[in-house]
């Protein structure tokens, strides 16, 4: 594996292979690499930058510091120009996060590999390795699971990257969405979350993303948790053994009722402890090229 930058490149058996080393990292495992990385982040972010930061400090590798607001990226340089900069200075590695979609499109000629930390509203394929390795340490298999994903499907690349590989692995996976968050590309069934909530054997909710609205839609929030939400009601209904799931940041009240962020069945924190072993996995099958 050279490069990371969606989850549709990565086969069944290379997904599977991912997370079955990211449980040794749990278990264990030790890894020790030379070499440095870099992480450029052109969103705000707080779990994927300081996971893939621990992450590369848990392997041995020196994390070269970077912020896009003391960089030369404020002085109009490229993309292509930064990433090829740390390049020429000696970074082995970059985690790259951007607005811009499918940006890693730009980056072809460069001779390092390159880890999509997330790109606009396209692929999240780091969040969705680790989302796959918390719904596997629940259930040790995705064959028959049934998961829905509810919230702002059109504009989530969290969505779009579980979606692809979740079925491709067996499950049955279901959107919930009010009209104008829903993305007909997406083949799947749009459902209405009050319909499936005794069945489901994962509630994935997701962030509502503001920052890419663009002024489109305003919506109220006690309306959107009352239609979408996971309330306290909805939770009572789950399955004993169903598992409540949010990429993170929350917006408690809203997505999620905000003591239930912690509760018994919740495992949005276990999903935040299992990323920094999943971009362990990732960062060591990049370096060796899954030969290790």
């Amino acid at each position: 594996m050279d490069n990371l930058l969606s989850i549709a490149q990565l086969s069944n058996e290379e997904i599977m292979s991912i997370i079955n080393k990211a449980h040794e990292f749990k278990e264990g495992k030790v890894e020790q690499f030379n070499g440095y990385a870099a992480n450029l982040f052109f969103e705000n972010s707080t779990r994927t930058k300081c996971s893939f930061e621990m992450a590369e400090r848990k392997l041995g590798l020196d994390v070269i510091p970077f912020e896009t607001s003391t960089s030369s990226v404020t002085k109009g340089e490229s993309l292509y120009d930064t990433a090829k900069t740390l390049e020429s200075i000696g970074v082995d590695v970059l985690v790259i996060r951007h607005s811009q979609q499918d940006y890693y499109k730009e980056l072809v000629n460069l001779s390092i590999p390159v880890v999509n930390g997330g790109d606009g509203s396209g692929q999240h394929p780091s969040q969705c390795l680790l989302d796959l390795m918390t719904i596997y340490e629940e259930y040790g298999t995705f064959e028959g699971l049934k998961i829905l994903i509810c919230g702002d499907i059109l504009n989530s690349r969290v969505a779009r990257s579980n979606h692809e590989a979740l079925t491709r692995l067996g499950a049955e996976v279901h959107f919930a969405a009010p009209d104008y968050w829903q993305d007909k590309s997406l083949n799947a069934d749009y459902v209405a979350i009050d319909d499936v909530i005794e069945e489901i054997d994962v509630c994935m909710l997701l962030r509502v993303q503001h920052e890419r609205h663009n002024g489109a839609k305003t919506f109220e929030e006690a309306h959107y948790h009352h239609d979408f939400g996971l309330t306290g009601e909805r939770y009572n209904k789950l399955k004993e053994r169903a598992i409540v799931m949010h990429p993170a940041p929350v917006n408690r009240g809203v997505e999620i009722e905000s003591q239930l962020v912690e509760a018994s069945k919740s495992r949005i924190f276990k999903q935040m402890e299992n990323g920094v072993y999943t971009r362990m996995s990732i960062l060591s099958h990049i370096l060796t090229k899954g030969d290790k």
